[in-house]
């Protein structure tokens, strides 16, 4: 069943009337879950949000993995596991396991990963076990900015466990690993998006992800490029995308147009065909179906509440409480998506009767995510970047 919701200010003269409309289900069936193996990292990236908590380190127990791809045998809308998570997917020990055992059930899988601990072994294991698509997060294309975010991390590493994963797939014929490109965009590195455009035709890259930064430092906030753009209410200001390229919001400034329009030349691509994305609040996650489980198997209605954080939303800190409506540990994951709370959640959701707190200039109720001024009690999303397009689900 379809809903109609109205996504123009009324009093505001519509260039083209079918726009004012967004059609979207009204109860999603639960199609991709995203997993979190770990919470144990190589390395200390800046941008993480595990620099603003406090939370023990852990990794999900395979007999708990285990009774999930169970229960889920009978979840015929379910399509997708996406591995990742607030910690390095491939440092669980299983994780070549779980892609197999996953993939065995009739599911595609994902994982997102910085592509250290991607060694020969391991790239040939995902191979085999029918891994669908593997993304790396870089957020820098020389070895000096890759480091200046990902302490501790080591580019030209990244680059070889690529290129050795492409050459294994040359030589195993038939097989096909999708492999992408995640780029957070930062005011101190958006001037080598050009220069990413050169990486992404060395590593063969078949799609590219942008997305902005979600400060969760005080020394990181003024690093946004969206101080403008996460406010306005203007379908021409949206951004464009496609299955190859997905860019978020951001603000049309010349020192940033600039690089990007020339990584747009370098890639070799045309431009990316428009794709209207509503003008009002708009959670793509819950939209399309989509939960988030934790390592220790609590499940959580989307990716930004998985955990306890502190971040800032447009200069102002605001911390962030985790919310959870069940674990798959001691219940069936199709009992706790069809929970009435859960349920009321995903509605409320949809519907986004939220204070807009990212338009507001902020108040004492913005300060967290435990209720808001229209009488919303924890969790409120009304500060939510990812429902501005602001950031980019992985």
């Amino acid at each position: 069943m379809n809903n109609i919701r109205k996504t123009n200010n009324q009093d505001q003269p519509l260039k083209d009337p079918l726009r004012r409309f967004s059609l979207f289900s009204t109860k999603p069936p639960l199609s991709k879950l995203y997993i979190e193996p770990t919470t144990q990292c190589n390395l200390q990236c800046r941008t993480c949000i595990r620099n603003s908590w406090d939370e023990p380190i852990g990794s999900m127990d395979m007999t708990v993995y285990r009774k999930l791809l169970s229960d889920l045998k009978d979840f015929k809308t379910l399509n997708t596991i996406a591995f990742w998570g607030y910690g390095e997917p491939l440092a669980h020990p299983e994780i070549v396991n779980m892609v197999a055992e996953a993939h065995e059930i009739g599911l595609k899988t994902e994982v997102i990963t910085n592509g250290h601990l991607l060694d020969k072994d391991m790239a040939k294991g995902f191979i085999q076990a029918g891994l669908d698509t593997l993304v790396v997060s870089v957020d820098g294309t020389t070895q000096v900015s890759y480091e200046d975010v990902r302490i501790g991390g080591d580019l030209s590493r990244v680059e070889e466990n690529i290129g050795a994963l492409n050459e294994l797939l040359a030589k195993m014929s038939g097989k096909k690993l999708n492999v992408g490109l995640e780029f957070v965009i930062m005011r101190s590195n958006i001037n080598q998006l050009p220069d990413l455009a050169h990486k992404a035709h060395s590593m063969k890259a078949d799609f590219i992800m942008l997305t902005n930064l979600l400060p969760c430092t005080e020394d990181m906030k003024d690093e946004i490029l969206y101080w403008i753009s996460a406010t306005v209410n203007d379908v021409e200001e949206r951004s464009k995308w496609s299955n190859e390229l997905m860019l978020p919001r951001m603000d049309l400034r010349a020192e940033y147009l600039t690089p990007l329009l020339e990584f747009l030349k370098r890639l070799d691509r045309p431009m990316p065909a428009i794709r209207n994305i509503p003008q009002e609040y708009c959670c793509p996650f819950v939209q399309r179906g989509s939960a988030a489980i934790i390592w220790s198997g609590d499940v959580s209605p989307c990716i930004a509440l998985m955990h306890s954080y502190r971040c800032y939303i447009l200069g102002r800190e605001k911390f962030i409480k985790r919310y959870s409506v069940g674990n798959i540990a001691h219940e069936k994951i199709g009992d706790i998506w069809n929970k009435k709370t859960y349920q009321s959640f995903r509605d409320r959701v949809l519907t986004f009767d939220f204070s807009p707190c990212v338009q507001c200039s902020g108040c004492s109720y913005s300060e967290t995510n435990v209720e808001d001024c229209f009488g919303n009690v924890h969790p409120v999303c009304g500060d939510c970047l990812w429902a501005r397009s602001v950031l980019l689900c992985p």
